[in-house]
């Protein structure tokens, strides 16, 4: 058999790189210097309905116009010429997570773009409720809230969910807190059998341990000083036929721990005040942020129940641990906020890798509350300043991992770190120049060398 000419191998080489990138779950775009598509690969017609043939060599202005996908992170990408990254919705209602990668040519101008969008995994839900009797069926709720990732981890968790959802096995969903056990649960429940019933959800912790018995089983009339005249029924009795989410079923305590394995058990349980058993028909889902081997083993939590709970056991990892979810976590955040708020915050790009660095002790919930933060108190564009000390602590450790191994490169982004910094916090050469112990006319230079994207905002 006769080798191929150096030809046909460049040819084979250039059709098996086009194969491979057909066959990319993400969406792929290269855009020339004037913004006209180069290529795009098979996945725009799963988010556009339309081949790449339809788009090939059209500026990407004229998709954009016509309503394809929006907003579009082209015009940041081409006044900044640094990477970009954006949340967009495409007209047939995908959600993406894009990236814009700008190419130099030696002159510093941009030779081509590279686009890639991830489609989010988006796992619609109502939000959970969780205090006391103000508990609500998911039919009340009607505020749904969204599981956004792009976690290999948290994408097997939710297709070991597809599978259990079906039974009616009892759950534990064991993470650190604000981790989004109680929606985790939810979706469970929404994708069960038990779908059409209630979704009831009580914190053990909440609620003090003297009024936590009535609120789970009821009482009968007259059951005790201060009850109502009629009686009440509890949690359990209220969720027959649906789920009962107990969140922090490890403060729980022991006397009522024995009551609930019956129920789990028995599907059976006695009101208080009550000579009368009751039957329910209940999927029970727990949740905790403590270690239950260790409390069975201290005969804090009664060993027979934790066995009872634990037939399906699901850990959901914390937030350092899937640092890919945290800049689409960010964007959709940033998005719910900008809507509650009718803004239209941005978030630099330092900001993110600050936020993908840090080890956020209290999970989604803190990055959520933190996006909030930041939408309320910063300006047009969220910067490094604006981040709390917690945050920016760090920024010394992640500017070193960074660094590059070439010494002059290195130099370089250490004074570009320094002069970025200083500029926003103080947006006066005079100012930075004191902060860096350099002359004002050196500072200028060096602002408009670094902060040229800062100084158009």
């Amino acid at each position: 058999m006769k080798s191929p000419d150096a030809t046909g191998n460049i040819e084979m080489t250039l059709q098996t790189l086009l194969k491979i990138l057909d066959h990319s779950k993400d969406e792929i775009f290269v855009l020339d210097g004037e913004k006209r598509i180069l290529y795009v690969n098979q996945v725009c017609e799963r988010h556009y309905g339309l081949k790449p043939s339809d788009v090939i060599g059209k500026y990407n202005v004229e998709l954009f116009e016509k309503g394809y996908w929006k907003p579009s992170i082209v015009p940041e990408v081409y006044k900044r010429k640094k990477p970009c990254y954006m949340r967009q919705q495409t007209y047939i209602g995908a959600e993406l997570m894009t990236s814009a990668i700008p190419i130099l040519n030696d002159e510093g101008e941009i030779e081509l773009v590279v686009i890639t969008s991830t489609e989010l995994q988006t796992y619609k839900m109502s939000k959970a409720i969780g205090t006391s009797s103000e508990a609500k069926t998911t039919q009340e709720e009607e505020e749904t809230g969204q599981f956004i990732t792009n976690s290999s981890k948290i994408n097997r968790i939710l297709a070991f969910c597809e599978k259990v959802a079906p039974t009616d096995s009892t759950i534990l969903i064991q993470g650190e807190s604000g981790t989004g056990k109680g929606v985790l649960a939810q979706y469970i429940h929404r994708i069960s059998k038990r779908k059409s019933g209630s979704f009831l959800t009580i914190n053990c912790a909440a609620i003090p341990e003297e009024l936590l018995e009535s609120e789970l089983f009821g009482y009968s009339k007259g059951a005790f000083t201060g009850a109502n005249k009629t009686g009440k029924p509890g949690l359990i009795e209220a969720a027959n036929g649906g789920t009962v989410f107990l969140d922090e079923i490890g403060e729980m305590p022991l006397a009522l721990q024995a009551k609930l394995l019956q129920v789990i058990q028995d599907k059976q349980f006695i009101p208080i005040g009550s000579s009368e058993m009751k039957k329910v028909d209940i999927r029970i889902i727990a949740a905790t942020n403590r270690d239950l081997i260790e409390m069975v083993n201290d005969k804090r939590f009664r060993e027979d129940l934790f066995y009872r709970l634990n037939v399906i056991d699901i850990h959901l990892p914390p937030l350092r641990e899937r640092k890919e979810d945290i800049i689409p976590l960010t964007y959709n955040f940033l998005h719910q906020f900008n809507k509650k708020y009718q803004d239209n915050k941005v978030i630099s790009e330092e900001c993110l890798n600050l936020l993908i660095h840090y080890s956020w002790p209290g999970n989604v919930r803190q990055l959520e509350n933190l996006i909030e933060r930041l939408v309320v108190i910063s300006d047009s564009i969220i910067q490094v300043a604006d981040l709390p000390d917690m945050i920016t602590d760090n920024v010394e450790q992640v500017t070193q991992l960074a660094l590059p191994t070439s010494l002059d490169k290195a130099i370089d982004e250490t004074k570009r770190y320094l002069i970025r910094r200083a500029y926003q916090t103080h947006k006066s050469s005079r100012k930075v120049a004191k902060d860096l112990d350099i002359s004002q006319t050196k500072a200028s230079k060096l602002i408009r060398e670094y902060c040229e994207d800062l100084m158009n905002n």
